[in-house]
């Protein structure tokens, strides 16, 4: 019983957002790794269909069981290698077998289907067949790319260099890159595992999708300033947060969930960070004019959504529960926009990074637009102008990314600026640019970071400012003549004498 225990606790922390469900499983300790993560990824994996057998059948109100550990036993006995547990929840699921197996044959019949992979949503079954790539940030807080990339081309692996477009993130076992976009990125192929690394284990690399170092990159944090990261835990991005502010300033960290805080403290301890203050406190009930945060100029704000660009956690939002959906969209939407209102109220903020993992416009364009009608002194910042997928019409502005086209979880971002006669002056707009935007397309790039490129030149002040009256009068052409005459008149008299 303990297997399935364990796979429903797992289960409900990866909805939940607490961590990937590969690093939850092996931080689990479980005995039986292997078996742990096979039966908790198939069981995610039919997720959606599992729910509408258990909900068809009243499964929970009859058996008293919760709906992630109901999950669990439902898929082994149904799709599975049958139970592998004995005692009182055994029987309480045998005693329901028949109907279940039932509503699992109407649901092929109704499909047309003979497959439990047929039932699967079309994007869970893409994914089946196409992996993204294993992502490992290195952690500059106490380590280098360089030092990282050498340690592993020891380690037996082959170094490829870096990339230059998406197709070259596709990589054989033991073969390896430097991403495009983020320097600080180092792409893998699928199956690489480094839980029991040792680089893991020092904190010099953190497990991260390329799409979830996003948020931390395009805030770009200069070091020593004063920063709030309003939803941390799980903590990826916070420790993102403050190798990129060279573990300088101060990096103020909230979260509702005092287990996950714990967890993140746990992993900021491991990663080397020491400029952090973290607090189990609700960022809505966060006072903007305390004096602690009177210097916060960034914020990072990743709020509760839906997951739905989370590759384990999509679901088939064409079925019958569609309503129930959009309920839940339109509640977190409300959230949302409630949460970016309160951020842009800190009296000096002068950029805040929104991000979801969600592909739903009510989660992120809607909630976006109408933050900046309620906020006309922010405006978007242009972002990454080769980024391969933008916000959707007419946000464009903003980021999108996607299993399909930049092989990663499926996220959204938009950078708010200040705008300069909003009350406080800011510096110009930024627009970021990778290495290989920024460098010429006949030279490679070099593995180096860059620092953000200016979106264009500012005008001297030579140019700027005016000629005063009494110059610009002497300008005319009679003046000139008149000096002329006076000159030559000068000179004849010089010769003379």
């Amino acid at each position: 019983m303990a297997l399935y225990m364990k796979a429903a606790e797992i289960l409900e922390k990866a909805e939940r957002k607490q961590a990937a469900l590969k690093t939850l499983v092996y931080d689990s300790k479980f005995a039986n790794i292997k078996q742990l993560f096979a039966l908790v990824c198939e069981t995610q994996k039919f997720s959606s269909i599992l729910e509408q057998i258990i909900e068809s059948t009243k499964l929970l109100k009859q058996t008293k069981l919760r709906m992630p550990l109901a999950k669990v036993l439902v898929y082994d006995l149904l799709m599975g290698q049958g139970l592998k547990c004995g005692g009182s929840w055994k029987a309480a699921i045998m005693k329901h077998r028949a109907r279940l197996q039932s509503v699992l044959a109407r649901m092929k019949v109704k499909q047309k289907v003979s497959k439990n992979e047929d039932l699967l949503p079309k994007n869970l079954k893409q994914l089946v067949a196409d992996q993204l790539p294993r992502y490992v940030r290195v952690n500059t807080v106490k380590t280098t790319v360089d030092d990282v990339v050498d340690y592993l081309k020891r380690d037996g692996l082959t170094y490829l260099g870096q990339a230059s477009r998406i197709d070259d993130l596709t990589l054989k076992e033991k073969e390896f890159l430097r991403d495009m976009h983020l320097q600080e990125l180092l792409v893998f192929s699928p199956k690489t595992d480094f839980h029991d690394h040792f680089l893991y284990k020092a904190g010099h690399i953190i497990l991260q999708d390329k799409a979830s170092c996003l948020p931390a990159y395009l805030l770009n944090p200069p070091p020593g300033s004063h920063v709030i990261d309003a939803c941390a835990a799980p903590g990826n991005k916070s420790s993102h947060l403050a190798a990129i502010m060279k573990n300088k300033g101060r990096l103020f960290a909230f979260d509702l969930d005092a287990k996950r805080l714990t967890t993140m403290s746990t992993l900021l301890l491991r990663a080397g960070v020491t400029c952090q203050q973290l607090a189990n406190q609700d960022f809505l009930k966060v006072d903007p004019e305390d004096p602690q945060y009177k210097d916060v100029e960034y914020m990072l704000l990743d709020p509760s959504c839906s997951g739905s660009g989370m590759v384990c956690l999509q679901h088939d939002d064409s079925s019958d529960n569609q309503e129930r959906v959009e309920a839940r969209l339109a509640s977190l939407a409300s959230f949302q926009l409630k949460c970016l209102n309160h951020g842009l109220s800190f009296p000096r903020l002068k950029r805040l990074v929104y991000s979801t993992c969600s592909i739903h416009r009510q989660e992120n364009e809607e909630v976006v637009a109408a933050c900046l009608k309620q906020n006309p002194g922010f405006r978007l910042v242009s972002l990454l102008p080769r980024w391969p997928e933008r916000g959707l019409e007419p946000l464009t502005q903003c980021l999108r990314a996607s299993t399909q086209k930049t092989r990663t979880q499926g996220f959204f971002v938009a950078l708010f600026e200040k705008h300069n006669n909003a009350g406080t002056k800011v510096e110009k707009p930024v627009v970021q640019k990778s290495s290989v935007e920024a460098a010429p397309h006949s030279q490679p790039s070099r593995c180096k970071k860059r620092p953000a490129d200016s979106e264009e030149t500012e005008t001297s002040e030579i140019d700027k400012t005016p000629i005063p009256a009494a110059e610009e009068a002497e300008s005319t052409p009679a003046k000139k003549k008149k000096r002329k005459r006076n000159k030559k008149k000068k000179m004849k008299e010089a010769t003379v004498e």
